[in-house]
């Protein structure tokens, strides 16, 4: 079922507790304006705080993922010294990418084509990123001589190690599907043709899995990147104590006992 009109730069479809976000600009390869900006960050901060989404699948229309800043808009910003230049990050990138990474459910980034800049960075900040074997990811910030955002020089260096991250970001290129599973930029590659199936049945599992476990442990893994062992370990123990109040947790139990697959409901 679709949710948002078709013509919007940002459209929604839900089936069960799964929810596509969709970028939808095929004509300019999905690249990130002020309003699409504005329509992405208000609906991942709506689909974050909807009990009923349990996963969040994010994807393109058409060719392209996301290929990062509309370049077009930004030429014109640039030539009115427009300040939108300088705090998009602050005010879209970053708030993006928080949600992105941190909501109380599992993102899979469904990347159906070149993902680029900030687009490239949205997919490392999903759980798991499905790629498309036509699809590729490109850390294109110094070609145009502007630093990386959106949380490029946080993912990549766990991704893929300091030494590559680097290369990647000072030299960037198109890194084919195949190249970015051997390096842990992807989790999954598939043949185009199979695409669709493979996301939406990644995507249908983790909706029916522990939603609040999922949402803890993406918080853990969040939270102990910069932090030390001891102060993971107390945040681990905060988190442990709030998922074994969940009634999932205590519907797994009975099953265990009872020798039966659990049925999770998300609570």
């Amino acid at each position: 079922m679709t949710d948002s009109t078709a013509s919007a730069p940002v459209v929604t479809e839900r089936s069960g507790g799964v929810t596509t976000v969709r970028l939808n600009r095929p004509d300019a390869m999905n690249s990130l304006d002020i309003a699409t900006k504005e329509a992405l960050l208000a609906t991942l901060q709506d689909v974050a705080t909807d009990e009923s989404v349990r996963c969040v699948v994010l994807t393109g229309t058409g060719r392209a993922f996301c290929v990062g800043q509309d370049l077009k808009e930004h030429v014109g910003l640039l030539a009115e010294g427009s300040d939108a230049l300088f705090t998009t990050v602050p005010e879209h990138y970053n708030p993006i990418v928080t949600l992105l990474s941190t909501m109380d459910k599992p993102v899979v980034a469904a990347v159906n084509g070149v993902a680029a800049g900030a687009g490239a960075a949205f997919a490392f900040a999903a759980d798991v990123r499905i790629l498309a074997d036509s699809a590729g990811f490109n850390l294109a910030f110094t070609g145009i001589a502007l630093s990386s955002d959106s949380g490029s020089s946080f993912w990549l260096p766990r991704l893929v190690g300091v030494a590559k991250a680097k290369e990647l970001l000072l030299m960037p290129r198109t890194v084919p599907a195949d190249e970015a599973l051997e390096l842990g930029l992807a989790t999954q590659v598939v043949p185009a043709d199979e695409f669709a199936g493979a996301v939406d049945e990644l995507a249908i599992r983790l909706a029916a899995g522990p939603t609040k476990a999922y949402g803890a442990i993406r918080r853990a893994v969040e939270f102990s990147a910069t932090h030390t062992l001891a102060e993971s370990l107390a945040h681990e123990a905060e988190l442990m104590t709030t998922t074994g109040r969940t009634e999932d947790h205590r519907a797994a139990v009975d099953a265990f006992l009872a020798k039966e697959k659990p049925t999770f409901e998300g609570r």
